[in-house]
Parts: C-alpha cells; sequence; structure tokens
C-alpha cells in the first residue's frame, strides 16, 4: 500500500477524497481480478473502501464516466498512467494475454473520453 500511495498521492482515485477518517484506503485492482487482471503494483490503485466496493468488476473506463455523473472528481489522467505502467509491465514480463487485451481496449476507449 505505501508504494501506491507513495506512487499516486493520499486520495482516492474515483471521489478524489483524502484519506482520512472514515476514508479508509484500499487497494483496488484496476484490471478486476476476474477480467484476468495481475496482482502487480501496476496493476493497483489507491482508492477508499466505500469507492472500491461500489466499483465491484465494472470497468475502469464504465466506472470513470459513473464518478463523473455523480458529481465526482475522479482521477481520470492516473488511470490513464498507471494502464500505461501496466501495458509496459505486461510487455516486459510477459504472459496475462487477457489483461492485455483488456487493457489495449480500456486505452483506445479513455482516449475517446
Amino acid at each position: 500500500m505505501d508504494l501506491i500511495l507513495g506512487r499516486d498521492g493520499a486520495t482516492c482515485i474515483w471521489c478524489a477524497r483524502p484519506f482520512r477518517g472514515q476514508a479508509v484506503p484500499t487497494t483496488d485492482h484496476l484490471v478486476p481480478r476476474v477480467k484476468g487482471g495481475p496482482s502487480w503494483v501496476e496493476n493497483e490503485v489507491a482508492a477508499c473502501r466505500g469507492c472500491n466496493r461500489l466499483r465491484g468488476h465494472t470497468s475502469p473506463v464504465d466506472w470513470l464516466v459513473e464518478c463523473q455523473r455523480l458529481g465526482w472528481a475522479p482521477d481520470g489522467q492516473r488511470v490513464v498512467k498507471v494502464l500505461r505502467e501496466l501495458e509496459v509491465a505486461i510487455a516486459v514480463r510477459g504472459g496475462q494475454r487477457r489483461a492485455r487485451a483488456y487493457v489495449e481496449g480500456q486505452l483506445r476507449r479513455v482516449a475517446k473520453l
């Protein structure tokens, strides 16, 4: 968690609330595990417990749109940055065929927003 907070800062990627009080930080897999996402630091972002629970297995792009619809201030640039870092990590480490296609699709979709 410390690595992720150091990289991403001390706010929730989805609602932008600072981590204190009831906004407890958790690690959220950007590419959900059920969609083939690895348990790598490059696939994890800092999210408050509430956002992590509400998001479930929703894709990052769909959840960005939903957060904006709810009037929150999701950090779309951070999402793109982490997706690109994951794309590089997959290229270097290999494998992750399902996650590779998923990341490519998410990057194409987020570019259209």
